[in-house]
């Protein structure tokens, strides 16, 4: 057996289980999980304590919680309500943040900020879907206008931002030409096993072989989802792609398969459990560890940085809320244009890749997502009380049926 120590992931986990415990004791603070596990890996990381770095296991089990967060983004796309009015100014939206976010990264260039504007700006456009949703649903506002507005754009800006990253910016290098060559073909191969998957699916005596095993120690389904998150993200890799593309997209076909879960109701329970029980606290705890904040705070020039990136993300995400003034009001306006600005997942991913390929410094990259952090503890909040001021929508009356239908097997 190789000498591995776990020492450091058994500090990591412990951070991962006292950080919800904590929200959930302290009502009052209000703010996700999520964010104190990135300030309790900055506690226990080189920057304050010096208890903890990111060894073999942790980088390992990172890596993987990033592919699984992706994942589930992913799987909360809702490709049938991308359409029509709704996907237009979600279009029109993310465009105008590009340029927005292209403006602000030229002015931060200028003041020697960053040396990429392009990278700034495929940063400050997403919005973290993740976090939109539980706010959504906390207002009693996911059937609206604004709440199905907001979804549509969070889809749009997850997907755009991570396909952007991986055209200009992957590891793997290459020309920004043959990068889209690459990722038609990768897209191609996604849609291709899209449709064998959903073939497969109507398959009645697969379907019942999976129903039998679905609940066992077998957990087939979860297998699969699985093996189908890794086998994109090997096969984004191997394109040349960031392999987080490859995870996303791993999860929007499992979504849109998976549309009938009446025979598998704890099917993305059990992933949820995976991913947010165990993976995905470990990235966001070691990413705050990785996060460099000794020039941040001894340099009060680049302490200024926090306030101004967050500025600069209400700005670019929260301003195209504005072209739906005249069919939202001005409350679910203002309340779309800040769940818009929250984005904290991405811009810890985008940083990282960043300071890796040497597009941007350490204390920029901990700067960025410090006002990543601030935007998931303010901008919910007054959402969130801004929207409980809009009348909910009604609940749609169930259908009067003679009976109710079996439902048929499905493989997800």
């Amino acid at each position: 057996m190789p000498d591995v120590s776990f020492t450091n992931l058994l500090v990591v986990a412990a951070v991962a289980v006292l950080a919800p415990l904590t929200v959930g004791f302290f009502t009052r603070l209000r703010i996700p999980a999520v964010v104190l596990e990135i300030i309790g890996g900055i506690i226990i990381g080189p920057s304050v304590l010096g208890w903890v770095h990111v060894d073999l296991p942790v980088s390992i089990l990172a890596l993987f919680g990033l592919a699984f967060l992706l994942f589930l983004a992913g799987l909360e796309i809702d490709v049938h309500r991308l359409r029509g009015r709704l996907l237009r100014y979600a279009l029109l939206g993310y465009l105008v943040s590009l340029v927005l976010g292209y403006g602000a990264g030229a002015s931060f260039k200028v003041a020697g900020w960053v040396s990429q504007p392009l990278l700034l700006a495929i940063a400050l456009s997403a919005t973290s879907l993740g976090l939109v949703v539980p706010v959504l649903k906390d207002a009693g506002q996911v059937r609206s206008e604004v709440g199905q507005s907001a979804l549509a754009a969070a889809s749009i800006a997850d997907f755009g931002a991570i396909v952007l990253l991986s055209l200009f910016f992957s590891s793997s290098g290459g020309s920004t030409g043959a990068k889209v060559v690459v990722l038609g073909a990768f897209a191609g191969l996604v849609a291709v096993t899209g449709l064998v998957i959903s073939g497969t699916a109507r398959s009645m005596r697969l379907g019942q072989v999976l129903v039998r095993l679905q609940d066992t120690t077998a957990e087939i389904r979860v297998r699969f989802a699985v093996l189908l998150l890794v086998a994109f993200t090997a096969l984004a890799a191997r394109f040349g792609l960031e392999s987080i593309l490859g995870a996303f997209l791993a999860g929007a076909i499992v979504g849109l398969v998976d549309r009938d879960s009446s025979s598998h109701p704890r099917f993305r329970i059990k992933l949820e459990a995976i991913g947010y029980g165990f993976l995905v606290p470990v990235f966001f705890v070691s990413s705050g560890i990785r996060l460099d904040l000794t020039g941040l705070l001894h340099s009060p020039s680049a302490l200024v940085r926090v306030p101004v990136f967050l500025l600069a993300l209400l700005m670019v995400r929260g301003l195209p809320a504005l072209l739906g003034l005249r069919a939202n009001g001005t409350r679910s306006t203002l309340a779309l244009g800040l769940l818009q600005a929250t984005s904290l997942p991405f811009i810890v991913t985008a940083t990282q890749i960043g300071v890796a390929l040497g597009k941007i410094t350490p204390v920029t990259a901990a700067a960025l997502v410090c006002a990543g952090l601030l935007s998931v503890m303010i901008f919910p909040l007054l959402a969130l009380t801004l929207l409980r001021g809009e009348p909910k929508p009604a609940e749609p009356e169930p259908a009067v049926a003679a009976a109710d239908p079996v439902p048929e097997p499905h493989l997800m």
